[in-house]
């Protein structure tokens, strides 16, 4: 067990998911610069270890590792149980595990310039580039959906005893209901008003259906990169949801620009520091700051 900060029931603390590399990493450290107490976490204990040593080697004393799997009930609760014995409450949550959801042939991804020239206008262009199966549709909405929920979920309590609680769900320009050609379907998720958590599930089955009968064109769905597009719009409609629900936190989906990471095969044309300025600007908003918002880079936009 490591060592914790003498003073870690005083300092604000964050918990950072998918914290061992790329934005979530580079999040770990702009938090822990600004003062912030940060538990990194990350589903490999090897790497999420490594990721904080690198942190300690730089000068930044105050971070610390758990593990944590999104979509693993038992290693959500053991670091819900982690918090609540060693820091009593949480200040701020970034939710920034995520997962693509396409098979990628890297080089032939590269020479394509990414995702800048993909679109549903032309879904041909990529085939031997970007596959999508079921197995990886399915893997995707569980975790950068389900996952997000169930942290969220499940580090409310501790969110609440906070004198200025913020939620950070680190989201995509992807999510936005511009990608969605079934206008029902968008309407409901704008309807954020009458909007439930049950019809939000019922949504996502209806898609990952459709996907599997391959029937995404006919019903008005995203056509490429489907499951990331439906995840992350799940994401900002369920934090909009959240936000009128507690109306003393601030909760905010932020996109953080198109960063050279893995995830986008190091095609961005951000560095993980650019990348990473929107969601900790948003994460340390001030208390009167606003709530069940979009935010693109370090700007307020729009849904």
């Amino acid at each position: 067990m490591e060592e914790m900060p003498s003073d870690s029931t005083q300092k604000r603390c964050a918990v950072v998911t998918g914290g061992n590399k790329g934005i979530g990493l580079e999040i770990c450290r702009q938090l822990a610069s600004n003062g912030i107490l940060v538990i990194l976490t990350a589903r490999d204990e090897k790497r999420g270890t490594e990721a904080v040593e690198s942190l300690k080697a730089s000068g930044l004393s105050n971070v610390v590792f758990h593990q944590l799997d999104v979509i693993d009930p038992s290693s959500i609760s053991s670091l819900a149980n982690f918090i609540k014995n060693h820091f009593k409450k949480l200040d701020i949550l970034v939710n920034n595990a995520a997962e693509i959801g396409l098979t990628i042939e890297v080089d032939a991804f590269r020479a394509f310039n990414g995702f800048i020239n993909v679109s549903d206008e032309n879904p041909d262009l990529i085939k031997g580039i970007m596959e999508q199966n079921y197995d990886k549709a399915e893997k995707c909405i569980e975790i950068n959906y389900y996952g997000t929920k169930a942290v969220t979920e499940a580090l409310l309590p501790f969110l609440q005893l906070s004198s200025s609680p913020n939620i950070v769900n680190v989201s995509s320009v992807y999510g936005t209901l511009q990608y969605l050609h079934n206008e029902k379907v968008k309407e409901e998720l704008n309807n954020v008003e009458s909007l439930t958590e049950e019809r939000l599930d019922e949504l996502l089955q209806c898609f990952l259906k459709d996907f599997k009968e391959n029937k995404l064109e006919v019903n008005g769905w995203p056509i490429t990169t489907s499951a990331y597009k439906m995840s992350k719009a799940a994401v900002n409609a369920y934090t909009r949801m959240l936000a009128r629900k507690f109306h003393n936190m601030r909760i905010n989906s932020a996109h953080p620009g198109y960063v050279k990471t893995d995830i986008t095969c190091d095609t961005g044309f951000l560095t993980v520091e650019e990348g990473a300025k929107g969601p900790v600007k948003v994460a340390l908003l001030p208390s009167d700051g606003p709530s069940g918002q979009f935010f693109h880079q370090t700007e307020l936009s729009t849904f």
